[in-house]
């Protein structure tokens, strides 16, 4: 494909809903494709699961964004100045060896080990949030009552967020990485909520720095300290944990639910068995994405990348969602089967820049969904399928609201014909 051909646009209601026959027709056509932004950026968009696995891992592609070229930064969907500079030097936009030593101040807070001995506290957070819901017969947005405080709460658990910053945390704030592109009519709200969560960032420091402790926050601001860090390294680490900590979950959940609520059957039987939680996570993982697209890579001079080529400073992104739909690597790949093994999905990402919460964000998937199926029976949308609204985030998958009806109604006729289809 020619820099000259007419972009896909990556944008729109269909689109949002439902991705995946796109995805399918470009994985049919090449593994590289050009694509239109809503901001009107353009980038090079890696379909296929092979293709995807090998972009991940190929050492000449970076992320620092000074490798992108004056097209890329004329109209890409990146902060202003001066929050430019100082929010967007985290892990996800930094290249080895500075990405090393950056992302070894994080690893131990997400190790395995440690997130598993706190699911005890996750399951009392889970089981608090739904208890004021009716025991039998109700409705619920989801979204509100659940998918957007849960992972908050075990974000602020995991990284040492003292409750009264917590507390004065905005949600809204996360939509500062949806794309509001320079001539955006948003725009100024955009950055009213970036001066916000910049100013927030501030004064968690300044208290960590006065309160030290054991936790995550407190060891950063010591490595601040220690000149392990820059601040702009310091504030944007935090402006990750914050955002990129919680905001995915949030939207994973609704995924996963959504995919659920699609079908019924495969709904009942993890309801029924709860034991099989862990592979049926990794299954909604890799059926639907909340990390839909990687976020940019760039060349540093003009490349050959599966027979198409790609100019310095161009943006090259991976499609997560279409590798995790390859027939080629998963057999019978737009069907829901809990048992599929292996199942090596990319819904973390690959290589160097692997979510380095992964082992957080399963354990979190499985106690939501087992809390939310135990204590929510014959679980069903309350409204028709083609009301859910999805994000328009670029790179990301998730519904702003879920409401459900629960209780009195078997689960045969449910889901996606409509709302108490079979009451």
């Amino acid at each position: 494909m020619s820099p000259s051909s007419e972009p896909v646009e990556l944008y729109g209601p269909e689109y949002k809903r439902d991705p995946y026959p796109l995805y399918a027709e470009l994985r049919e056509r090449g593994p590289v494709h050009r694509v239109r932004f809503p901001s009107g950026v353009c980038a090079w968009l890696v379909t296929g699961y092979e293709a995807a696995h090998r972009a991940l891992t190929d050492p000449r592609l970076g992320k620092h964004h000074s490798r992108g070229n004056a097209a890329w930064r004329a109209r890409a969907s990146i902060m202003p100045e001066p929050q430019h500079s100082q929010l967007q030097v985290h892990l996800l936009h930094q290249d080895p060896p500075r990405h090393t030593a950056l992302r070894r101040l994080i690893t131990d807070a997400f190790a395995p080990q440690r997130v598993e001995a706190l699911r005890p506290r996750f399951q009392a957070m889970a089981d608090a949030l739904l208890h004021g819901l009716p025991d039998s017969g109700g409705k619920a947005d989801l979204v509100e009552v659940f998918a957007a405080r849960f992972p908050f709460q075990v974000l602020a658990e995991v990284i040492g967020l003292p409750p009264e910053f917590a507390d004065r945390f905005d949600r809204d704030w996360g939509k500062v990485v949806q794309p509001v592109g320079p001539e955006d009519p948003g725009r100024p709200a955009y950055e009213a909520r970036l001066r916000g969560l910049q100013q927030y960032i501030a004064d968690l420091v300044r208290h960590k720095r006065a309160e030290r402790g054991e936790d995550l926050l407190s060891r950063l601001v010591a490595a601040r300290d220690a000149d392990r860090l820059g601040q702009e390294e310091l504030d944007s680490m935090v402006f990750q944990l914050l955002v990129a900590g919680q905001e995915p979950v949030t939207h994973q959940i609704t995924t996963a639910l959504v995919t659920l609520l699609r079908h019924p059957t495969q709904l009942a039987t993890l309801a029924g068995r709860p034991e099989l939680l862990p592979p049926a996570v990794e299954e909604l993982l890799r059926h639907d994405s909340a990390f839909e697209l990687t976020t940019w890579r760039f060349f540093a001079e003009d490349t050959e990348l599966y027979g198409t080529r790609i100019p310095a400073g161009d943006s090259v992104i991976v499609s997560l969602s279409a590798a995790n739909r390859d027939d080629r690597q998963f057999p019978d790949a737009d069907a829901l089967h809990f048992d599929r093994t292996p199942n090596p999905h990319l819904a973390f990402g690959h290589g160097i820049h692997f979510c380095p919460g992964a082992a957080l964000a399963r354990i979190e998937l499985q106690v939501a969904l087992g809390t939310l199926l135990r204590r929510l029976p014959d679980l069903r949308l309350a409204v028709p399928e083609d009301e859910l609204e999805w994000t328009p985030a670029a790179l990301a998958r998730g519904v702003g609201r879920l409401p459900v009806a629960y209780g009195g109604c078997p689960y045969a006729g449910s889901g996606a014909n409509g709302p108490d289809a079979a009451c």
